[in-house]
């Protein structure tokens, strides 16, 4: 791979990384991707909720965030700026595709009692999320997930700070209510 004023690709910075893309390195974006890539693809499979139109969401949004680099303004992070673009893209998908049909849960899933011995929590969790409408669904996992700020994912999003807080407060709802099987029974306090 290419070297960045002696320093190696692995050391560059996403930044450093991208500013050598735009100056030229034909290296520099594929180590950004690399980088990034299951990261932004288990973001995409999350919002996608398929995983051919995740990949071609990832591939889509790749090819605008190579093409568009020369415009990125640097007040964000770079992260941040991948992780929109592929939110955007998968969006741009669905908005598309409306023919995937939604297929609801059975309710009897939710009330299995101890699930641990027979379902693993990953998935049950991942269920849950797809469960929720696409707008709450990028929220919660921007902010729970990926640990992006409120601000940070209104930014992401182009919604309000407010939005963002609702749609997170609306989400964890149904998640707690879908995931209350998860719950620890209560315990007792004996005066």
């Amino acid at each position: 791979m290419g070297s960045f004023g002696g320093i190696t690709d692995g050391e560059r910075t996403d930044a450093e990384l991208l500013v050598a893309h735009v100056g030229g390195d034909r290296y520099a974006f594929e180590e950004l991707f690399h980088r990034h890539h299951r990261q932004l693809y288990r973001l995409a499979l999350i919002t996608s909720r398929n995983h051919e139109d995740a990949k071609d969401a990832l591939q889509d949004a790749m090819l605008k965030a190579h093409r568009k680099a020369p415009g990125f303004r640097h007040d964000a992070s770079v992260s941040s700026w991948l992780y929109r673009i592929v939110v955007n893209a998968c969006l741009d998908r669905l908005r598309r595709n409306k023919i995937h049909p939604v297929t609801p849960l059975d309710d009897d899933v939710c009330h299995l009692g101890d699930p641990t011995a027979r379902v693993d929590t990953v998935l049950v969790v991942e269920r849950a999320l797809l469960r929720l409408p696409l707008e709450q669904r990028a929220v919660v996992v921007a902010v729970d997930m990926h640990g992006y700020s409120v601000a940070e994912t209104a930014r992401l999003l182009g919604v309000p700070e407010g939005t963002v807080k609702s749609r997170c407060s609306r989400a964890r709802a149904k998640l707690a209510t879908t995931l209350e099987y998860f719950e620890e029974p209560a315990t007792t306090v004996r005066p």
